[in-house]
């Protein structure tokens, strides 16, 4: 009997495989990720933290996101979700909603949530680790990252970098959901 892709012999759809999940943001101390379509910083690190983390990764942004980056990200499968149907994103591939978004990712674990913040919103249920660079400072800006209970999770890594030049002081944080 042949089988079609995602179907076992008695014709049911296999349960689905957990699938790591990986939020990654910058948030400044007063919750703040963007302002439109821009971040209100420039921090040259947490771009290197950024690419060093989600190379050879899936991952998932929303329309404003990937509008934002202007382009598809190299060395990575960029994933867009938005609930407009004619929408399309040269070099990208477009779902219509986070889960949809998840089934289509083929490179390695874990997929990695960029934004924004309703995307963050949807993924904190599931995600099994945050990436979190704590910006030090306040920042005006219109977008900010969801609410979360942070007793829910536990810090894994913390690494302080020193304001520098234009660079505002940050932390890259490791969070890990805690068991139970």
């Amino acid at each position: 009997m042949a089988l079609s892709h995602g179907t076992t012999a008695s014709g049911t759809s296999p349960a689905p495989a957990a699938v790591e999940l990986a939020i990654i943001a910058a948030v400044a101390a007063n919750g703040v990720i963007g302002d439109g379509l821009k971040l209100p910083w420039h921090l040259p690190a947490d771009l290197a933290h950024f690419r060093r983390l989600t190379t050879g990764h899936s991952i998932v942004m929303g329309r404003r996101t990937w509008q934002s980056l202007g382009r598809a990200l190299p060395n990575r499968q960029n994933l867009v979700v938005s609930r407009d149907p004619g929408f399309h994103a040269e070099g990208a591939s477009v779902a219509h909603s986070l889960q949809q978004a998840i089934g289509l990712a083929d490179l390695p674990q874990p997929v990695f949530v960029i934004g924004g913040a309703g995307l963050f919103g949807e993924a904190l249920a599931q995600a099994t680790t945050i990436h979190l660079t704590e910006v030090h400072g306040d920042y005006p800006g219109a977008v900010h990252f969801p609410q979360y209970d942070r007793a829910q999770w536990r810090e894994t890594a913390r690494e302080y970098h020193a304001a520098a030049g234009t660079a505002p002081a940050h932390s890259f944080v490791t969070l890990a959901r805690r068991a139970g």
